[in-house]
């Protein structure tokens, strides 16, 4: 998913998709570990997907980026 993507959604789906990729990510440690993970590149990609979705949350926390319909600035 791109950062453009990810700006379009709000804090409470950015915390939902960070809990779904999280319990992916430990799956996907699980196969690898198992030696049953068919595609290596899963991982890195869903780490890389995690930051960006960390990112995006934290620039809420600082105030860099705004929840649309919020007028309270």
């Amino acid at each position: 998913m791109k950062i453009s993507q990810l700006s379009e959604l709000n804090k409470s789906e950015l915390d939902s998709r960070l809990v779904e990729n999280l319990d992916a990510l430990q799956n996907l440690r699980f196969q690898q570990a198992l030696q049953q993970l068919e595609d290596g590149t899963q991982i890195p990609l869903l780490k890389k997907e995690i930051a960006q979705i960390k990112t995006v949350l934290r620039e809420y926390e600082l105030g860099i980026r705004t929840i649309k319909g919020d007028v309270t600035s």
